[in-house]
């Protein structure tokens, strides 16, 4: 008993569970501690951005287990795995931080909506709109006639700054909401079309005969001779390349950086007037003259899509942003607009007609996407604008869908039309012929309406979509967004595929068996006859050293005959060519010239095979040749 009561005192008194302990202080913190339901409401239905949270996760070891056991796994090869998981773990979290982008984003769009049944929205005219928005947007209606056109417009990223190129050579650039010109040019040759750069201090002009490079001042910069009679410009400005189609066919891609032409593709299908580019994957869009659209990129001479589009030449095409490049617009001549889902080319989602005017100029509709997924089409006399989602609903019949809006533009045609980004404004370019007093006039204007709803508030001040940037804000952009160009190799139909695993392709294996010669199918199947087929075996291999004998002799036989070769085959056909009986000094003097070489080479054969050659003595210029 003694012993026993040893071993307990040295066994020390009884201590509770930690778990035990901890769990009873939370129970005593909870029951001191009050309950506010109202926060508890709002920590229940909300979340922290994951940009703004303190934790970090330094779990090493269960984030290498995930990537083993995770969508790579099956992988051996360590490194890759790792780069894989990487990449897909990057995904994620971009995916995540959109979502907080998508939280914190506080900008709403407007836009227009009818109160009553029988009240609509595209019976608002731009006054009625003027008077009820509020004064800085009421300023932006404006309208600039002007003598170079017809003209084509087109805005900077981030909406501020407006080129305008006309037909007669007109050139100008401008801060439209400052009202400050930045250049004003007149070339006096025909200019087709006008784009920014980088940036608005830079502009390229496609002109008659090449594509010029201009400053902000108006001073040139470059001409770029191998752009001949260029017919549209497009930038792409993640990867620094400017597009251009001509009439000759070709589309070229230059680099601005260092002035080189990436590649230039041959379209064979004759001049093209319509270009435009989808700005979720750079996949230049042509409209051809025979009604097709074709889709390209610097990666594959030929087309990745051809598509018959219209029955007549395509006018105008255009892809949505709104809907990462999903719809893509078409007009042609025949006088229809087309909708057309860009994941599957099986058939046109909508269309309808328009109304056009080829005597007046309008020969098919203009078409422009918004930010927000609105549809601008331009005929003959108005544009009207269409809205989402009735737009690209399926629909069987010739329709036209809807209208949100229209603006009437009497008696002229519409040359282009650009939605102002992070605007509710579209600006629309129009000619109209005027015969007041006997007089043929025309009267050129550039004008902006007001399309509640159109643009998109928020903008990205690292993409140069802040329209009160600064001059060193702009200097720093340019050197982030050079530093991380994207090749050219990276513009692909479908760009989610760059940086995943290629999945094995699924093989039949009925077609590979049919490809198969018929000896092959047949042992491959047990029905060949062996014996036969070994006598075959032997005969072909007969033949084949037959053959192989017959070529060897065939080709020293080759060789043993003597063949001119070299530039002695030209002078002989050159010879053969002249009449034998007319005797002239060039005749003589190549003939001689052959005969010189002739002993130049018998001489140096003498010398190889070792025979002496007499030595010349000063007698020798008096021998006579027989």
């Amino acid at each position: 008993m003694e012993s026993l009561i040893a071993q307990a005192d040295q066994l020390g008194p009884f201590k509770k569970d930690s778990k035990d302990t901890e769990r009873s202080q939370k129970s005593k913190q909870t029951q001191s501690t009050p309950v506010d339901a109202t926060l508890a409401s709002i920590t229940m239905r909300t979340r922290t951005p994951k940009s703004l949270s303190n934790r970090v996760e330094d779990n090493v070891k269960a984030k290498k287990k995930a990537a083993k056991l995770g969508r790579y796994g099956y992988i051996n090869d360590l490194k890759l795995r790792s780069h894989l998981s990487k990449m897909e773990e990057g995904k994620k979290d971009w995916e995540e931080r959109m979502k907080d982008v998508q939280m914190l984003n506080v900008g709403e769009s407007g836009g227009m909506e009818a109160e009553g049944e029988l009240e609509r929205t595209w019976k608002m005219t731009q006054q009625d709109i003027v008077n009820n928005v509020g004064m800085e947007n009421a300023r932006s209606r404006a309208e600039w006639k002007l003598d170079g056109g017809p003209y084509s417009c087109r805005y900077s990223r981030n909406g501020r700054h407006l080129a305008i190129a006309g037909r007669k050579g007109h050139v100008a650039t401008f801060d439209w909401e400052a009202g400050k010109v930045h250049s004003e040019l007149h070339l006096k040759e025909a200019c087709r079309d006008i784009t920014f750069l980088q940036d608005h201090t830079m502009f390229a002009v496609a002109q008659t005969k090449h594509v010029y490079m201009y400053d902000l001042n108006g001073v040139e910069l470059h001409r770029l001779s191998s752009h001949i009679e260029p017919t549209r410009l497009e930038y792409l400005p993640y990867h620094f390349l400017l597009v251009s189609i001509a009439k000759t066919g070709f589309l070229k891609y230059l680099d601005i950086t260092n002035g080189q032409t990436v590649v230039e593709h041959r379209t064979k299908l004759g001049p093209c007037r319509t270009m435009c580019q989808n700005p979720w994957n750079a996949v230049i869009q042509l409209g051809h003259l025979n009604g097709t659209v074709t889709l390209w990129t610097p990666n594959s001479p030929t087309a990745q899509v051809r598509l018959l589009a219209h029955l007549g030449e395509v006018t105008s095409v255009s892809v949505d942003p709104s809907s990462s490049g999903r719809y893509m617009a078409t007009s042609g001549a025949d006088g229809r607009v087309k909708i057309w889902d860009c994941r599957n080319w099986k058939g046109c989602l909508r269309q309808w007609a328009v109304r056009t005017n080829p005597s007046n100029g309008a020969v098919g509709a203009q078409l422009e996407w918004s930010q927000k997924g609105m549809l601008a089409v331009g005929s003959s006399s108005s544009i009207n604008i269409f809205k989402q989602p009735v737009v690209v609903a399926p629909h069987s019949h010739l329709a036209n869908p809807p209208l949100y809006m229209t603006h009437p533009t009497p008696r002229s045609y519409i040359s282009s039309v650009r939605f102002i980004p992070h605007r509710d404004l579209l600006s629309i370019a129009h000619s109209a012929t005027s015969t007041s007093a006997g007089n043929l006039a025309h009267e050129h204007t550039v004008s902006t309406i007001l399309v509640p709803g159109s643009g998109n508030p928020d903008y990205d001040t690292g993409e140069g979509g802040d329209p009160h940037e600064g001059g060193k804000g702009r200097r720093e952009r340019e050197v982030r967004s050079l530093l991380e160009r994207l090749e050219p190799g990276t513009i692909a139909i479908d760009p989610d595929m760059l940086g995943n695993m290629q999945e094995p392709s699924t093989v039949d294996e009925t077609l590979v068996h049919r490809k198969q010669p018929r000896l092959q199918r047949l042992k491959a199947t047990g029905k060949a006859d062996e014996a036969n087929s070994t006598q075959e075996d032997s005969a072909e291999a007969e033949d084949n050293e037959g053959a192989g004998e017959k070529k060897e002799n065939s080709q020293s036989e080759k060789k043993g005959k003597k063949r001119m070769r070299g530039r002695d085959r030209s002078m002989k056909r050159y010879l053969a060519k002249k009449r034998r009986n007319v005797i002239d000094v060039a005749t003589v003097a190549i003939r001689a010239k052959l005969a010189n070489q002739q002993k130049e080479i018998r001489k140096a054969r003498e010398m190889k095979e070792g025979n002496k050659i007499p030595k010349k003595s000063a007698l020798d210029r008096f021998k006579t040749t027989r």
